[in-house]
């Protein structure tokens, strides 16, 4: 690491259903050098110690803190994460089981919104550090805020740039041609954003970009489908969920398809 980065934070509910997003996060904070913090909400009336949460982590883990502070799991984890200011909040996608905002679909959605550091949802065993990274563009700043933020937080890891784009009134001037000259200016495009001075310069010798003709939502399931990421990277925004402009989705219905470990990223905030 060339800069000192805030801790992995974490959110478990104690059952084995926690133990890839906890796996994962004592994985990336060793990587990186900084301290894993791991949080459960307590619900009103429950009592845990911490050597109970500690029995739940894989065997010696270094540099771990452990949080127990009491309140509903999604605005519990989010107030921590503004308290901490760690460098990136890890989570999985296993219900807490309980009443109401206990489940941890909604608390993902709500940490995304409310908390300020990208969210990493997990999906698969750590089986190591991440070896190829998926992200989806639509050429915009939002999507340029992404993409930079993803390649700082893991500055080693192949990327393969995806940009979808569309052929206008295709029942009138859909032809191979048009089709052609399209493709060009999508091309030319997208090697402008991928030369934009905000990106680290070292982006461009890990990086692979792609193009291909649909929308975004097929597009992004079909790349994921040929180049089989371990992590994808979304964008979103800060209170209604993904960019519906790029993704036509929103938050629980992308993570639920998904199969690769999904970084999710805040857009930049608003002057």
């Amino acid at each position: 690491m060339t800069e000192r980065r805030g801790p992995v934070l974490v959110a478990t509910d104690l059952s084995a259903r926690s133990d890839r997003a906890v796996d994962r996060a004592i994985q990336l904070a060793g990587q990186w050098q900084v301290e894993t913090c791991v949080v459960h909400a307590l619900r009103p009336e429950e009592r845990v110690e911490e050597s109970q949460v500690r029995d739940t982590l894989p065997s010696h883990p270094a540099n771990v803190r452990v949080l127990l502070p009491r309140g509903p799991a999604p605005d519990t984890i989010a107030d921590v994460a503004q308290d901490l200011a760690p460098s990136l909040i890890v989570t999985g996608v296993a219900r807490f089981n309980h009443v109401g905002d206990y489940f941890v679909g909604t608390a993902v959605d709500h940490i995304i919104r409310h908390a300020s550091a990208p969210v990493l949802v997990v999906k698969q065993r750590e089986r190591g550090a991440y070896k190829r990274m998926l992200v989806a563009v639509d050429l915009s700043a939002d999507a340029l805020h992404t993409l930079g933020i993803a390649a700082e937080l893991f500055p080693d890891v192949p990327v393969e740039v995806v940009h979808a784009y569309h052929v206008p009134f295709r029942g009138w001037i859909d032809s191979d041609g048009m089709r052609e000259e399209l493709r060009r200016e999508a091309s030319a495009r997208l090697r402008t954003f991928l030369a934009e001075p905000a990106l680290p310069r070292s982006l461009a010798k890990r990086t692979t970009s792609h193009l291909d003709l649909g929308a975004p939502d097929e597009v992004l399931a079909r790349s994921i489908e040929q180049f089989r990421p371990d992590l994808v990277v979304l964008g979103s925004r800060d209170r209604s969920g993904l960019a519906q402009a790029t993704f036509g989705s929103n938050t629980s219905a992308l993570l639920g398809w998904i199969p690769a470990d999904t970084l999710v990223i805040k857009r930049m905030p608003e002057d």
